[in-house]
């Protein structure tokens, strides 16, 4: 795939607050980018025990890629925990 068709995103774990920033294929799953991100902060949890958000909405990991679900170049993305964390 040619460098121009690639996304440029900023990906935020929000268990780290890291931001990453990311140039892939839109054809990569959702999934992927998921465990991408996971892995480059080194969480070890499962990443079924995580979500993506994108415009506020959870995107749908069932073999969908970036495309499929509408991502956009330069867009910003959030993994987060499914389950909530109580506040201290």
């Amino acid at each position: 795939m040619a460098a121009s068709n690639a996304l440029d995103l900023r990906v935020t774990l929000l268990d780290t607050w890291e931001e990453s920033t990311l140039r892939l294929p839109p054809t990569t799953l959702v999934s992927e980018l998921k465990r991408l991100v996971l892995s480059r902060s080194r969480i070890r949890r499962s990443p079924s025990e995580y979500l993506v958000k994108y415009r506020g909405a959870e995107l749908d990991e069932a073999g969908r890629s970036l495309a499929d679900v509408g991502v956009a170049p330069n867009s910003s993305l959030i993994v987060l925990s499914r389950r909530r964390l109580p506040v201290r």
